[in-house]
């Protein structure tokens, strides 16, 4: 049976994770165990449940107690639920909650690198994107097309964050997923040459004169392949670039000359998936 309790300040003990704690204190590097994410509406709630993610707690609006809410907290068990009106909510949180409802979770344990890369024949390998938008929008188009798992850069978003899973609409927790590498140094030379060690070629999706159209079909041929793209505006780094075994871009009309890279992401997917 959930423990509710009406919220009256926005002080009130164990609401910390939902206000005052940062991303950084919330994924606790320290000690990954404890760390927690926040999961944002009843559908990317319960995918994470499905998943097997441990809920903490849950806050939403009161009318959500005996709607959206109640399958939830059937499934969630004994766990703190706080509740209170829409307008003191989206003052604790800073945005209005969508949908009404907000889990904190217990972050699940990330696969091992061989582990997730075993028995995979398309991969996305997110380079320093920063943008949580962006984040969330690659890891649906993967989920989507055909991607068998995604990598992120020790410097990249945290796909766990909570902006980026609302907007993965949850299939951050149906697409496997880890980061490849433990520290920024161990990118891009160690962390091209662990894929290449398993079979894998690696293709840039850079701008360049040199680049193939991923029309190409030796990429198309390719029968384990890691699609590399890079961060906002910069795009890919130079070494990142020329230690891949290729590099392609999207063919493109009216002088257009790139796309946001969640909308290349989702072209390149598509064009390279297994057939």
């Amino acid at each position: 049976m959930s423990q509710i309790t009406e919220i009256t300040s926005l002080t009130h003990p164990g609401l910390e994770v939902y206000a005052q704690l940062t991303q950084s204190q919330l994924r606790n590097r320290l000690e990954p165990s404890m760390g927690i994410f926040i999961a944002e509406s009843p559908k990317v709630i319960a995918l994470a449940l499905d998943a097997g993610c441990i809920p903490v707690s849950l806050l939403m609006e009161r009318r959500h107690l005996t709607g959206q809410g109640k399958a939830l907290m059937e499934r969630c068990g004994e766990i703190p639920v706080y509740t209170g009106e829409r307008e003191l909510l989206s003052r604790l949180t800073g945005y209005p909650l969508t949908r009404g409802i907000l889990c904190a979770m217990r972050r699940p344990q990330q696969p091992e690198l061989s582990s997730l890369c075993s028995g995979a024949k398309r991969l996305a390998v997110l380079e320093n994107i920063t943008d949580s938008t962006n984040v969330g929008a690659i890891f649906r188009s993967a989920a989507a097309m055909h991607i068998d798992g995604v990598l992120v850069t020790p410097s990249c978003c945290d796909p766990l964050c909570r902006r980026a899973v609302r907007v993965s609409m949850g299939t951050v927790f149906q697409i496997p997923w880890t980061t490849i590498g433990e520290d920024a140094s161990e990118w891009p030379e160690q962390g091209l040459a662990q894929l290449q060690q398993m079979g894998f070629a690696t293709v840039a999706l850079a701008l360049s004169d040199t680049a193939v159209s991923i029309e190409d079909p030796r990429l198309m041929d390719e029968k384990k392949l890691a699609i590399v793209l890079g961060t906002e505006g910069d795009g890919l780094c130079a070494q990142t670039i020329a230690g891949c075994d290729y590099t392609a871009k999207i063919p493109m009309s009216h002088h257009v000359d790139s796309l946001n890279v969640a909308a290349a992401a989702a072209v390149a997917f598509w064009q390279l998936r297994v057939r």
